[in-house]
């Protein structure tokens, strides 16, 4: 067995546990090449696992159009999750449009109400959820476990991706002809929010295009961040 169908393999059998034991359960799309990997997994297996994506509202067009290309190759509408307009406006108005640039804290300001605050709504009432990290993608991953305890929203979080490599990432979307973010194509490995992504250069870590502006160790926007430390508590077997 290659290492590609080894992991296709291990990655289906977490997800048919998290199907079968953790029902409600939801995955977090923010419709980049991993989580295209996860979706086209829990479509073509048909299991009960509700697909989401968090609308910042400062989205690349490019993000926002495989919403529909997602709907014509799998016929599945993807929910989506968008900020509440008056903490928006009342960010705006006080600080400016663009005031992350400025701290960190107003960053993390801006992914609070555009990104964490939704995924409180998108994770209300579910047993757990899953998302695309990887391990490799960045310092801040180095510990990522396939099974977390997801302390702030009292459910467990799933990673299945954990150990893939970017190689086999993309080995499994071209070789199933699955739908991508041309982003990609431009050199956007990981796609945030338009004015806080960039292309990398070549040899640059796979993040290093997301808030540019700032130290590599605070580059996590709060989805995935616990009283400001990433929870990291335990591993699954496959």
């Amino acid at each position: 067995m290659s290492d590609l169908h080894r992991r296709v393999a291990e990655t289906s059998a977490i997800l048919e546990r998290i199907a079968r034991d953790f029902t409600p359960a939801v995955f977090a799309s923010s419709l980049a090449a991993e989580d295209m990997v996860l979706t086209d997994l829990i479509l073509k297996a048909n299991l009960p696992i509700a697909i989401f994506s968090l609308e910042t509202g400062r989205l690349h067009a490019e993000t926002l159009a495989m919403i529909d290309r997602v709907k014509e190759t799998y016929d599945y509408d993807i929910a989506l999750f968008r900020p509440d307009p008056l903490a928006v406006e009342r960010y705006v108005t006080q600080n400016g449009l663009n005031a992350f640039y400025e701290s960190v804290d107003m960053r993390k300001e801006c992914c609070r109400i555009r990104k964490v605050e939704p995924l409180g709504r998108a994770l209300a009432g579910k047993r757990a959820w899953i998302t695309g990290q990887r391990r490799a993608q960045s310092a801040t991953r180095a510990e990522l476990a396939v099974q977390e305890d997801d302390l702030s929203h009292a459910m467990q979080k799933f990673n299945p991706l954990t150990d893939w490599s970017e190689e086999n990432v993309w080995d499994y979307l071209r070789s199933n002809n699955v739908p991508y973010n041309a982003l990609h194509d431009r050199g956007f490995p990981s796609i945030g929010c338009e004015p806080c992504t960039r292309a990398v250069q070549p040899g640059e870590d796979v993040r290093a295009g997301r808030w540019w502006w700032e130290n590599p160790e605070s580059k996590e926007c709060g989805l995935h961040v616990v009283d400001g430390k990433l929870i990291r508590i335990k591993s699954v077997a496959a």
